[in-house]
């Protein structure tokens, strides 16, 4: 018996290990905030959501679809599904009435075991059954069809009948008939447990003469004598206590990837009616091959900052077919970081087999997502933070591969504008060479002109727009790198617009100057 509600031909691997750059990818991405969404306090919850987004990766595009034909399922049906799910949560958690501990070592405590808990199995798979009779048949995705269908063919009223009847002929009410040879000094071998004889009818009784028959009993106090007779029985139920056991075994692995698998899709549920809640737009992603170089959005939104923030959410539409580096520039605080983590996000989503948060949202599957962020310095670091972030880069470049998508984020902006300019270019055309995706922002004007000075073809450059008056819109529009962050207007922002002219032209601190024309360091804080 399988699930198939993640894969269309297989279980869900919860115990693949997931990727060893985890950690910094859901730093970076602010990964947390989405699985906290998801889980809605149930830890559960929150664990596959985790797995299943960091394995996204692995994926291929039939599993993607599966999973979206599911999910669109789920969310027609959020009532049902978390009613199916809250069976398989039962189903796991009333085994424990039937585990007796130190009892479990003899196989007539096993066999015993087994009966009371493949009878209670018996009772959650004629409820699954029934669930599926009237309600399975509202679900149209080949997930959840061929689940109800398995449902309602093979755990038949008569197929459960037959159950039944088996657990209570093991029980023995009658006593356990076994028979064995004597072996070497008298030793009982080839113990065999047989079915108890049919009890005659009274008639039977009165006319039938039977063979004679030779027994003894035992002194209530031959502790011995009954220690043998419990020995003997363990040896002629040994194999079928083994064999009930596997096979109770079999249906509790049913009912936990059951429930691991319909985990997934009510914390999706719970992620829906959040960014509902917020009203952030979603939509179900269109997934091209891998090096398609696909990549359109209408509201693309960064569905951890919709959940942290709400409504006030700004989107962006960006149309980058073909183009295999995108590379953001423009003001400060304009939008540019969101949108990329909006972008990191949303392709971990779409592999995931999940929506997105944008109206539309058209991509390409990637063999893995790679995050390049800057980091504020911090006592753990054993080195200068230029070293750190060569560090990460050197770890990355041993991970990374073709097909891949690489998320840069104000990198080696920790030396001044001519040396960091030189390594994120060297960086950008060693990945590019690889066919690796690149997106990166950037407030390095030398590198990100040099770029848009080549005129590559599969190149995007876009902007943060800044209106006349300083305020950010938010939104990015297509344009060349400019000279300038803008570093101004938040410097208006904190001490004023009519802070004194001299202090507004001073250098702020901890600028760096290029050495070749003197112009100041877009990527400097003010």
């Amino acid at each position: 018996m399988k699930a198939l509600l993640m894969h269309p031909d297989r279980d869900f691997d919860g115990e693949q290990p997931v990727p060893a750059h985890a950690q910094t990818l859901a730093q970076d991405l602010e990964l947390s905030t989405l699985w906290d969404a998801m889980a809605g306090g149930d830890a559960f919850l929150r664990d596959v959501a985790r797995k299943a987004i960091l394995l996204s990766t692995n994926n291929d595009a039939e599993t993607v679809q599966h999973r979206q034909q599911v999910l669109a399922d789920a969310i027609a049906h959020p009532q049902e599904v978390r009613e199916l799910y809250a069976l398989a949560v039962e189903a796991i958690e009333g085994r424990k009435k039937y585990w007796f501990g130190v009892f479990m070592n003899y196989p007539s405590g096993v066999l015993r075991s087994a009966i009371g808990l493949m009878q209670f199995f018996t009772e959650m798979l004629q409820k699954l059954r029934v669930f599926a009779e009237h309600k399975g048949r509202d679900f149209s995705s080949p997930g959840f069809s061929a689940l109800f269908e398995m449902l309602r063919t093979e755990f038949d009223d008569s197929y459960l009948a037959t159950v039944r009847q088996h657990l209570k002929t093991l029980k023995f009410d009658g006593g356990v008939l076994i028979s064995a040879s004597l072996g070497h000094g008298g030793e009982g071998v080839g113990h065999v447990l047989r079915l108890p004889p049919e009890k005659p009818s009274l008639w039977e009784r009165l006319l039938h003469r039977g063979p004679a028959q030779y027994g003894f009993r035992l002194h209530e106090r031959d502790e011995a004598g009954a220690r043998m007779l419990g020995e003997i029985e363990d040896c002629g139920v040994n194999l079928v206590a083994n064999a009930l056991g596997q096979s109770c075994d079999h249906v509790l692995g049913f009912f936990q990837m059951l429930r691991t698998e319909l985990a997934f899709y009510v914390a999706c549920l719970n992620l829906h009616e959040q960014l509902g809640q917020a009203q952030a737009p979603w939509c179900m992603p269109a997934m091209a091959d891998t090096g398609a170089l696909q990549l359109a959005c209408n509201d693309l939104r960064d569905a951890c900052l919709a959940l942290k923030m709400g409504s006030g959410v700004v989107g962006n539409t960006v149309q980058a077919q073909g183009k295999g580096l995108i590379v953001i520039t423009g003001a400060n605080q304009g939008g540019k970081s969101s949108f990329l983590r909006a972008c990191g996000v949303a392709q971990l989503m779409m592999q995931t087999g999940m929506f997105v948060c944008a109206q539309a949202y058209a991509g390409e599957r990637c063999n893995g997502v790679f995050t390049h962020y800057k980091r504020e310095e911090d006592a753990s670091f054993k080195s200068g933070k230029l070293d750190e972030e060569l560090s990460r880069l050197n770890d990355i470049a041993d991970a990374i591969q073709p097909g891949c998508l690489f998320l840069s984020n104000e990198s080696f902006a920790s030396t001044n504008e001519r040396e960091g300019s030189e390594i994120a270019w060297q960086t950008v055309e060693a990945l590019r060479d690889r066919r690796i995706r690149v997106m990166a922002v950037t407030h390095l004007f030398d590198f990100a002109h040099r770029l848009a000075a080549d005129n590559r073809a599969d190149a995007l450059f876009l902007r943060a727009q800044r209106r006349e008056d300083g305020s950010r819109s938010f939104k990015l529009e297509v344009g060349e790198p400019l000279s300038t962050s803008f570093g101004e207007d938040l410097y208006a922002q904190v001490f004023g617009a009519n802070a004194d002219q001299a202090n507004v032209k001073e250098k702020p601190t901890g600028a760096s100057v290029a050495h070749d024309d003197k112009r100041p360091v877009t990527g400097a804080q003010t």
